[in-house]
């Protein structure tokens, strides 16, 4: 049976890991050259670590982290960067 009522999906992600990750990672792929929103891009739909560098441990690192844990963070900081407009 389908709802209408609006679920709630809440992960319990730890914030802090998951952004400090992400730094770790966008910093590394800077530092080698790689455009770090394609890169992320691709590790996040494939899942294949290839696509992060193993540069700072960033590989490493970021495969402590489910890629949803991951998303989450981006799409939260996304949004909080859209109300500061409002």
């Amino acid at each position: 049976m389908v709802s209408d009522e609006t679920m709630t999906f809440n992960l319990g992600a730890e914030e802090n890991r998951a952004e400090k990750v992400i730094r770790t990672a966008y910093q590394a792929m800077n530092e080698k050259g790689y455009n770090p929103v394609h890169q992320l891009v691709g590790y996040l739909l494939s899942g294949d670590p290839a696509y992060i560098t193993s540069h700072l441990d960033a590989r490493s690192k970021i495969r402590k982290v489910e890629r949803d844990e991951l998303l989450e963070e981006l799409v939260r900081t996304y949004l909080n960067h859209l109300e500061k407009k409002f």
